[in-house]
Order: C-alpha cells, then sequence, then structure tokens
C-alpha cells in the first residue's frame, strides 16, 4: 500500500487554484461529481501522479482548515530560490528557520486561502529524499 494524494477541500476553488498554481503545481484533470462539486488534481512539474486534490463544495459553506489539519510539507532543491519565486508571485512565505540547527534542514511556512499551513523543506546535502527510519536512528 501506499499513499496516493491528500485531498483539502477548499472555499473558493479559484483563489485556491491561482495560490497552488503559484506554488509549483500543475492541473492533471478535474472530476465533475454532478452535485455542484469540483475535484481538481493536481501535481509537480516531473511527478508522476497527482499529490494534492482540491475540493469544492460550494453548497457545504466556508472550510475550516484548523479542523484536523496541521500542515502539508513540500520539498524544495534550492529553499532561497523557492521564496523568491513565491514572494515575485505574490505569495508571503515566513522567514527561513533551521529546526534542527546548522546542520539540518532549512525551512520555511506559507498559508493558503483557506488557512492551510505548508512548510517548504531542503534537505541538507547528501540527505536523501524525504524523511526515513534513518533520521530517527
Amino acid at each position: 500500500m501506499k499513499t496516493l494524494f491528500v485531498a483539502f477541500r477548499v472555499t473558493d476553488l479559484d483563489r485556491s487554484l491561482g495560490f497552488y498554481t503559484a506554488l509549483g503545481y500543475g492541473e492533471l484533470g478535474r472530476v465533475d461529481p454532478g452535485d455542484g462539486s469540483h475535484l481538481v488534481l493536481l501535481a509537480f512539474p516531473g511527478e508522476p501522479a497527482a499529490s494534492l486534490e482540491l475540493v469544492h463544495r460550494p453548497g457545504e459553506g466556508r472550510v475550516e482548515a484548523s479542523n484536523g489539519v496541521d500542515h502539508l510539507a513540500i520539498q524544495t532543491e534550492d529553499l532561497d530560490a523557492t521564496l523568491e519565486r513565491l514572494t515575485a508571485a505574490g505569495l508571503e512565505p515566513g522567514p527561513v528557520e533551521h529546526p534542527g540547527g546548522p546542520e539540518g534542514p532549512k525551512t520555511a511556512w506559507l498559508t493558503d486561502p483557506d488557512g492551510y499551513r505548508i512548510e517548504l523543506v531542503e534537505w541538507p546535502a547528501g540527505h536523501p529524499d524525504g524523511l526515513t527510519a534513518a533520521d530517527f536512528s
């Protein structure tokens, strides 16, 4: 088994698509279940499959993002360049942090239009992609 994607319910689909495409996602496809809802599947360039789904159900009202979801973590190869690009696109990422000390990963945070928090992570040179059991030994 493996995780396929995370789905976020969004209040304003166009606003959220603008945010996530500025972040770097591209739209893979849409599903219209026929009840006024819209599902939009997104992936970063080079990803083999969808990694995020935006779910728009206008009849259910405003989204409360703080209802259990803590954050989405996204890896970047160059955090400083990513922050420059996001700022130029009108997004407002927070400052660079070093949660594991100066030799650990660099991170920065931003928040999407519905309040979902996103952690951007740049691993130190030589660190494999993602978190593995080796990070906890």
